[in-house]
């Protein structure tokens, strides 16, 4: 197969940041994605509904022209956030979930949640009022293998909310292993998970081929193949529980190639083109479509996009850096070949 056809997909895990370098990266995932659900993890982070409609503003404002990319926004939970902001955001028009940091997990999670009990009341407003609770998936405890930690929150947490709140709508964000995998699969109630292109493409080898590799460090960290084989036979089963996140997250490269590196992956340049090689390699091209753009929409009540996509198999090379800005942004796969290629959009 040279050529296919999808519906329009939609990203359900993207970090767009803010400032000047809005005009560069919304318009390389606006290139592909019809919609992303944008996280709020801005300083200071988006915690109202006031703060996530003028992100939105600033968000629109540096599409392309004639563009129609819509972001979805989402609310920064915090052991301040109350229920009377779960029932504005459910009433607003633009606020379709509220994601969940561990203090400290990643990129600006400072203002996380330390005690997930603490914010139970909040939840319980949440599953009352049918907001999707987006989740981080790792403990931070410094006793923790950082290999450890998806797996560890999954035992002592994530088991204990769907006992404690059924009918709550849950995403495991960039499930990076078996046992996420697994979960999901056997979990009653509203649960799913998004998976990203770089856990399905590298396993932690990739972290350290001929050097350190700070361009291929992100948080979750990339795992063992073992777990990297479990989340392509997730991503290409057709299972409607795994949709396509990318969670692309750009930083200037001199923030990444320093000596307390930061942890994300840019891969909106090229992000449904790698996912198209991922499932190619699978033999799984007609399982793309139902990852990418249907999945997602139907967790979320939300329509299918009517516009399409078309993918050809060509090679090309991505760019060595990408100026966003006064910043330089090296992408995933930089200076590398790709397979694939989007020919309309």
């Amino acid at each position: 197969m040279t050529r296919i056809r999808i519906r329009q997909p939609d990203d359900w895990h993207l970090h767009l940041r803010d400032g000047d370098m809005l005009n560069t990266v919304v318009p390389a995932t606006a290139r592909s994605f019809a919609r992303a659900i944008v996280m709020p993890n801005l300083k200071p982070p988006v915690r109202t509904v006031s703060d996530a409609r003028a992100y939105r503003e600033r968000i629109l404002a540096a599409r392309p022209v004639g563009s129609d990319f819509e972001p979805l926004m989402t609310l920064y939970l915090t052991e301040t956030t109350t229920v009377d902001d779960i029932r504005e955001a459910a009433r607003s028009d633009c606020v379709h979930a509220v994601k969940y940091y561990p203090a400290g997990a990643t990129t600006n999670s400072d203002s996380g949640v330390r005690k997930l009990e603490r914010v139970f009341p909040v939840i319980e407003a949440m599953e009352k009022h049918n907001l999707p609770l987006l989740m981080h998936g790792e403990v931070t405890d410094a006793d923790i293998d950082v290999f450890d930690r998806e797996a560890v929150f999954i035992e002592r947490h994530l088991d204990g909310l769907r006992t404690t709140f059924p009918d709550l709508k849950m995403v495991l964000e960039h499930a990076t292993t078996e046992d996420a995998i697994e979960y999901v699969q056997s979990a009653p109630g509203p649960i799913a998970a998004t998976i990203t292109v770089h856990h399905l493409l590298y396993n932690r080898n990739a972290l350290f081929e001929g050097g350190l590799r700070p361009h291929h460090y992100c948080l979750p960290l990339i795992k063992r193949e073992r777990h990297r084989q479990a989340l392509i036979s997730a991503a290409t089963s057709g299972d409607e529980r795994f949709f396509l996140g990318t969670d692309s997250a750009p930083h200037p490269k001199h923030a990444k190639e320093s000596d307390c590196g930061c942890a994300g992956i840019y891969s909106a340049p090229a992000a449904i083109e790698l996912y198209t090689e991922v499932f190619e390699a699978a033999g799984a091209l007609d399982k793309l479509e139902a990852f990418a753009s249907l999945n997602g929409p139907a967790f979320y009540g939300l329509p299918v996009n009517d516009g399409f996509i078309e993918l050809e198999k060509r090679t090309w090379s991505m760019e060595q850096e990408i100026t966003a800005a006064k910043e330089t942004i090296v992408p995933l796969r930089a200076g590398q070949r790709i397979g694939w290629r989007q020919s309309n959009g």
